[in-house]
C-alpha cells in the first residue's frame, strides 16, 4: 500500500490526525529547500536529524505568541476586543489559540496563566467555572501534548484554581510549569504544586532565576523549550552524539574531523531552512501575528538540539556496561563537558541568520528524543533509563550539563507514593537542584495514569488504547507508546523515600 493508503487504513488515527498525517507526509516528500547531498546521507546514516520537519518549512517550528498584547489590545484580524471578564478571557484566548501555527499545528506556548487571568478573577466559583472549561476545551480540541502552559512565579488564587481542577481532572493536556523563584515563590505555594505534580506529572518546575539571566522575557513552550516571548524557534535539527561517535576512529579524530564536520554541516543547514522561513514563505510578510505585533521575527531563533551525549562519553572511554559509564564516575563527566564545550564553542562561534535577538548566534538544545532513537542516543544529557544513579548523584551529574542549553533540558525523576508524605523534603531537593545548576526539574508518581514520557505527557490508559488498535484523542500517545517500546522510556528508576536520605 502506499503511505497515503496506510494513513487513511489506520485504525488507530482520529479524522484530525489523518488529516495532519497526509499534511506532514506532503511536506517530507517535498524538495523545495536544496540541501547538501552530504546532508542528506547524514539522515539516512541517522548521524544527524530534521525531526520530521521537511524541505518546505512554511512557518516557524515554535512560535511564542504575546498573549498579554490580545489581553490589552484584542485582535483585529480575528476581530476580537480586549475581554473585560473573565469569561471574555477565555473565549479570546481559546479562538487565538486556532490561529497559532506550530510543527505540530498546535500551539506550543498557552501564555503565563498567573499573569493572564488574574486581572479577571473577581470571584472563585465563577473563575473556577470559566477555568473548568477552558481547560476541558483545551484538552478535547488542541489534543497534543506539546501544548504548553506556564504558572507563577508568585502565586495567587487563580494558580490555586488550576492546580486544583489539574489533579482533579487528570488531563495530560496542556503541559505546565511552574516559573519558580525562591525569593517570589513561597514553599507554601511550592509544596501545593508539588502535591499536584505527584498526582498529574505537572507542573514541572523551571529554574526562573536561571532563566531569566538569559532571557529576561522567556515562557516555557512544547516539552521545556525555553524561547523569547513575542518570538520563537525557528527550526530544530538534531545531532545523535553517539551514531556520530561511532564515525571516529579515535577520540582525537572524533574531536579534530568527525565532531567539526557534522556539527558545521547542521549549522549550515539550519541557515538554509531559517532563510527559507524568512525570505521565502509568507509567515513573516502576511501573517497576523507578525502584522499585529504578537510576534516579532528578530525574536526568533535557531536551536541546535543535541541527543546522544551519555552513549557517546560511553563509546569514547569504551565503557560498555553503562551502570559504570556517564553518571557513575568523574571520567564520564569530564568527557562529557569535553563534548559539549567544543559544540558550544562551535555553535557561538557561527553567525546564525535572522537572529538578531539572540546576539546573531543559535542556542543549544537538549532535545528530547524520539523513538527512533532506540537506546543508543539518550534524550539530550540524560543518564540512561535504567542506570540512574542514587538521587543526589542523578543530581550532581546533572547540574554539570544544564548550563549549555539556553534553549531548553531537563530530567525526569520518578517517585513511589513515599513522597506524598514527605513533601517538603522533595521541595528541599529541588531547591538544592537549582543552587547546583538545575534548569528545570520534573517528576512524577510510579502510580499516575497521566505520566511524563521524555519531556511530553501521555496517559498510560491511552496507550493501552493504541496497543488494542483504538483510537486515542491525543497526538503524542503514539509517541510515548514508541518511546515505551523501544527505548524503555516508562522504567526509570522509582526513587523511594530513602533516597533524600
Amino acid at each position: 500500500m502506499s503511505d497515503v493508503s496506510n494513513i487513511i487504513k489506520d485504525p488507530t488515527l482520529t479524522y484530525q490526525q489523518q488529516v495532519l498525517a497526509l499534511a506532514r507526509l506532503a511536506e517530507n516528500n517535498d524538495d523545495t529547500l536544496d540541501l547538501e547531498p552530504e546532508f542528506e546521507q547524514a539522515l539516512k546514516d541517522m548521524t544527524l536529524c530534521d525531526l520530521g520537519e521537511g524541505r518546505a518549512p512554511y512557518r516557524p517550528r515554535y512560535i511564542l505568541p504575546d498573549y498579554a498584547k490580545l489581553m490589552k489590545d484584542g485582535c483585529e484580524f480575528l476581530g476580537l476586543e480586549p475581554p473585560k471578564d473573565i469569561w471574555e478571557a477565555v473565549n479570546a484566548l481559546l479562538i487565538f489559540y486556532k490561529h497559532v501555527p506550530s510543527i505540530t499545528s498546535f500551539p506550543v506556548y498557552l501564555g503565563n496563566f498567573t499573569d493572564l487571568f488574574e486581572p479577571f478573577h473577581k470571584e472563585e466559583a465563577e473563575t473556577r467555572k470559566a477555568l473548568r472549561l477552558f481547560l476541558l476545551h483545551i484538552d478535547k480540541t488542541l489534543t497534543d501534548s506539546f501544548v504548553h502552559a506556564n504558572i507563577g512565579p508568585r502565586d495567587s488564587e487563580v494558580n490555586r484554581i488550576i492546580l486544583d481542577l489539574t489533579k482533579e481532572m487528570q488531563l495530560a493536556i496542556p503541559n505546565l510549569t511552574l516559573l519558580y523563584d525562591p525569593k517570589k515563590t513561597s514553599d507554601e505555594f511550592a509544596l501545593v504544586c508539588i502535591d499536584c505534580m505527584l498526582a498529574t506529572s505537572k507542573p514541572s518546575f523551571a529554574n526562573d532565576v536561571m532563566y531569566r539571566s538569559e532571557i529576561p522575557n522567556y515562557g516555557i513552550a512544547s516539552c521545556y523549550n525555553a524561547l523569547k516571548v513575542g518570538g520563537g524557534g525557528y527550526t530544530l535539527p538534531r545531532i545523535r552524539l553517539y551514531n556520530v561517535a561511532t564515525k571516529a576512529t579515535s577520540v582525537d579524530d572524533f574531536f579534530d574531523r568527525v565532531l567539526p564536520y557534522y556539527t558545521q554541516m547542521l549549522l549550515r543547514n539550519m541557515d538554509t531552512r531559517i532563510r527559507y522561513i524568512v525570505e521565502e514563505s509568507n509567515f513573516f510578510t502576511s501573517h497576523f501575528l507578525v502584522k499585529e505585533g504578537f510576534v516579532k521575527r528578530e525574536n526568533f531563533t535557531g536551536m541546535f538540539g543535541v541527543v546522544g551525549l551519555a552513549e557517546c562519553v560511553n563509546h569514547l572511554l569504551g565503557i560498555e556496561n553503562p551502570d559504570q559509564g556517564f553518571g557513575h564516575n568523574e571520567e564520564a563527566t569530564a568527557m562529557g563537558e569535553k563534548v559539549m564545550n567544543e559544540v558550544e564553542r562551535m555553535v557561538k562561534e557561527h553567525h546564525g541568520v535572522y537572529c538578531e535577538g539572540c546576539d546573531n548566534r543559535y542556542v543549544l538544545h537538549a532535545q528530547v528524543g524520539i523513538d527512533s532513537d532506540g537506546r543508543d542516543n539518550s534524550p539530550g544529557a540524560r543518564i540512561p533509563i535504567g542506570s540512574e544513579p542514587d538521587l543526589s548523584d542523578h543530581i550532581e551529574c546533572e547540574s554539570h550539563f544544564h548550563h549549555y542549553f539556553v534553549s531548553g533540558i531537563g530530567d525526569i525523576f520518578k517517585f513511589d507514593d513515599t513522597w506524598n508524605h514527605t513533601q517538603s523534603a522533595l521541595l528541599d531537593i529541588i531547591k538544592g537542584a537549582f543552587v547546583s545548576g538545575m534548569r528545570y526539574f520534573t517528576g512524577y508518581n510510579a502510580d499516575c495514569d497521566v505520566v511524563r514520557v521524555t519531556g511530553y505527557l501521555v496517559k498510560k490508559s491511552e496507550i493501552a488504547k493504541l496497543d488494542r488498535r483504538e483510537t486515542s484523542l491525543n497526538n503524542v500517545t503514539v509517541f510515548g507508546q514508541g518511546a515505551r517500546n523501544s527505548a524503555n522510556a516508562l522504567d526509570r528508576r522509582i526513587y523511594d523515600e530513602s533516597a533524600r536520605k
